[in-house]
């Protein structure tokens, strides 16, 4: 029985603390909703006041947004995203094959492959 409970309260502990949506400190990597684009670009936390955040996109834009328009940064290998290839304008589908802070491998969904920067890759 006292397993049983051990196992319930871990999983409510894991649970409460998953919820959050948002950045909690100044320098956290995040996600923001570029000028509510419906794109998740990735960037730093640079202030929080008054339910509003300021991120500095890895690309050097900065915007402050609502705490809504913001998630925790969670790119990983595997995850889906698109980036704009060779930065030349177009945003392609592909899979982040590797990560190193900013510096991302892609496989993309055509077969061609790059090494980028998080800063020219977006998320839906």
């Amino acid at each position: 029985m006292l397993r049983v409970a051990s196992i319930v309260l871990a999983t409510a502990v894991l649970a409460v603390g998953s919820g959050s949506a948002s950045a909690q400190t100044v320098g956290d990597w995040v996600l923001g909703n570029y000028q509510k684009s419906g794109y998740w670009f990735a960037g730093i936390a640079e202030s929080i006041n008054g339910g509003k955040i300021t991120i500095r996109y890895d690309d050097g834009e900065r915007e402050t947004v609502a705490l809504r328009d913001v998630r925790p940064y969670d790119w990983m290998i595997g995850s889906r995203v698109e980036c704009n290839y060779k930065n030349a304008g177009t945003f392609y589908p592909g899979t982040i094959t590797s990560l190193a802070g900013e510096k991302a491998g892609i496989s993309y969904d055509d077969g061609d492959k790059e090494t980028t920067t998080t800063g020219l890759c977006r998320s839906r």
